[in-house]
């Protein structure tokens, strides 16, 4: 064997750079979502990822401004905001909340209340998992000792919605849309093995 094509996200990179070092020769392409891979641009997957998230995002202005609330839509990324910041902008979002800045809470309930109050009667906040308070720390939903990093984060987009909820009086729900980041659709995975087999 004269070279491994690593194809894959941290954990993979993790494995591939032993590899590396005990000799073997190694090309990384980076495949995550969460675009947080050292010395790269952007991530396979990274950009699919975004579209569904500002999708997400363009769907629960409906509902948000039908209803008069404020709309939570926690999306994935672990300890890098990227999907976070970058599905937000695209999908129009009114605060957005990533793990690299700490953020205030009376920041945010200041932020809706001005919508609100100046007749904006619902507000979009897209949080990405790892988003940590300036009074908190980071949530961890569980541990799985079999993987690279242990920790499973979520639970950010609950505790904004609670205490949005709690500190304004308006009214707020939150979406978690998890693995739907992750994935595409079979019709492009069958199109392609057509195109392929003809």
């Amino acid at each position: 064997m004269d070279a491994v094509i690593a194809i894959g996200g941290d954990g993979t990179m993790h494995i591939a750079n032993q590899l590396s070092q005990m000799g073997m020769n190694i090309v990384g392409v980076p495949k995550t979502i969460d675009n947080d891979l050292e010395a790269t641009d952007q991530t396979f997957g990274h950009d699919s990822a975004v579209f569904v998230v500002a999708e997400a995002l363009d769907r629960l202005h409906t509902t948000a401004s039908s209803h008069h609330r404020v709309m939570i839509c926690e999306v994935m990324g672990r300890y890098a905001g990227w999907i976070g910041l970058n599905g937000g902008l695209a999908g129009g979002a009114d605060i957005i909340l990533i793990p690299e800045m700490p953020f205030d809470w009376n920041v945010v309930y200041e932020k809706v209340m001005k919508r609100n109050m100046s007749g904006k009667r619902f507000s979009i906040v897209c949080v990405a998992e790892g988003a940590i308070p300036m009074d908190g720390k980071l949530l961890i939903k569980a541990k799985d000792y079999k993987r690279t990093d242990p920790i499973q984060l979520g639970g950010i987009g609950e505790l904004v919605s609670k205490k949005i909820n709690e500190n304004t009086g308006l009214e707020s729900r939150y979406t978690v849309l998890g693995h739907l980041q992750r994935g595409g659709t079979q019709l492009h995975s069958i199109e392609f093995f057509q195109l392929i087999w003809y």
